[in-house]
């Protein structure tokens, strides 16, 4: 048995989702990446505001982490993405319903925070919302101030589940070295 978890969890638009998917494969483990869970759950139904995609965003999640713990019971490691929410943000305290399913299973952890400048996330958050890719299940229906972005974005710096984080800068993607963080990745993995 193998009870670790990898969380990669930050700001919008930080490249989260790219990231585990590529480190899934470089794993072979499974993933879940929330917005292409989403995306699944949202495929027989009509989402035409924000309303009614917030609330399939907490479906989604809720989701997720019935999958989570059916992975923890039986020791397969695994990969969760998404822009998880600290208590007081949202109805659901989404660090806290982690933290504590890791605690119950007795789960490793190691969290990917991704952040970066506020001014280039948001011109890719906006490049990216106008592209069909994108879909009606993940769009925010109106576009957000920058102010409105970055208040998103500043909520999730309170994120903490305790065990290992690497903290991934992601202003400029030529200058990361993902590399580097694949191989901390595996190392977490194969302990």
């Amino acid at each position: 048995m193998n009870k670790s978890i990898i969380i990669v969890q930050g700001y919008l638009a930080a490249g989260k989702s790219t990231f585990a998917l590529t480190l899934a494969r470089e794993l072979g483990i499974p993933y879940f990446v929330k917005d292409t869970f989403k995306t699944a759950i949202c495929q027989s139904i009509t989402i035409d505001s924000r309303e009614v995609s917030s609330c399939f965003s907490a479906v989604t999640f809720d989701a997720m982490m019935y999958a989570a713990e059916r992975l923890m019971e039986a020791g397969i490691p695994f990969i969760i993405e998404g822009n998880f929410l600290p208590a007081g943000i949202k109805k659901t305290d989404e660090a806290g319903v982690i933290r504590s399913l890791i605690e119950r299973y007795g789960c490793r952890s190691l969290t990917f925070k991704f952040a970066g400048d506020i001014k280039v996330l948001y011109e890719r958050f906006v490049a990216r919302e106008g592209s069909p890719e994108r879909g009606k299940a993940n769009t925010m229906f109106t576009t957000p101030t920058i102010a409105e972005f970055e208040t998103f974005c500043r909520n999730m710096d309170g994120f903490d589940i305790g065990g290992e984080i690497v903290e991934i800068d992601t202003t400029d993607f030529e200058k990361v070295d993902f590399k580097k963080y694949i191989k901390a990745a595996q190392t977490f993995i194969k302990q």
